[in-house]
């Protein structure tokens, strides 16, 4: 019995499609070293698990996805719209369980500086809908405790947005 499942479950595939995001950008950046590849799929995962945070990836969140990866050095507009698609179609992915891995990434290759300015994108992102969903906020909390960040960074960084913070309105 048991042999007969565990052989079952050698030959089980588990399906990592959010793994599109980085073959994308690795597309997109040929020029580009493995490490800043790593960063850059890992910024665009982390963007598209805040962006699908709230259940709704809005257009105005879209632009702001667009704006911060079009900062990657080496990304064309092409490129943009590659990655953006990987995104669209991996977004569930993405904000779920590949979260842990992004930010390890990050944690990992991207100085402390990076980090605080791969926070203040995503929660400018969470932000774009004008409205910061409480879901946003775990979320996001959450994000900057596996980016290695502190309360403070992730207050300094919310600040910005606070009258958009749905637990404060009305």
């Amino acid at each position: 019995m048991f042999g007969r499942w565990l052989k079952s479950a050698r030959e089980l595939v588990i399906p990592d499609d959010a793994r599109e995001i980085a073959f994308r950008v690795r597309e997109q950046l040929p020029e580009a070293d493995e490490e800043t590849v790593r960063v850059a799929a890992a910024l665009a995962g982390l963007l598209a698990a805040v962006a699908y945070a709230d259940r709704n990836y809005s257009s105005a969140e879209e632009a702001l996805v667009r704006s911060v990866l079009a900062r990657v050095h080496g990304m064309t507009p092409a490129g943009v719209e590659a990655v953006c698609g990987a995104m669209r179609r991996h977004v569930v992915e993405a904000s779920t369980v590949q979260i842990p891995h992004f930010a390890r990434e990050l944690r990992e290759l991207a100085d402390g500086e990076l980090r605080r300015e791969v926070l203040d994108a995503l929660v400018d992102l969470a932000a774009a809908d004008d409205d910061i969903a409480t879901s946003e906020t775990n979320l996001l909390r959450q994000i900057a405790t596996s980016l290695g960040l502190t309360q403070s960074d992730y207050n300094d960084s919310q600040a910005r947005h606070r009258e958009r913070l749905s637990s404060l309105k009305g």
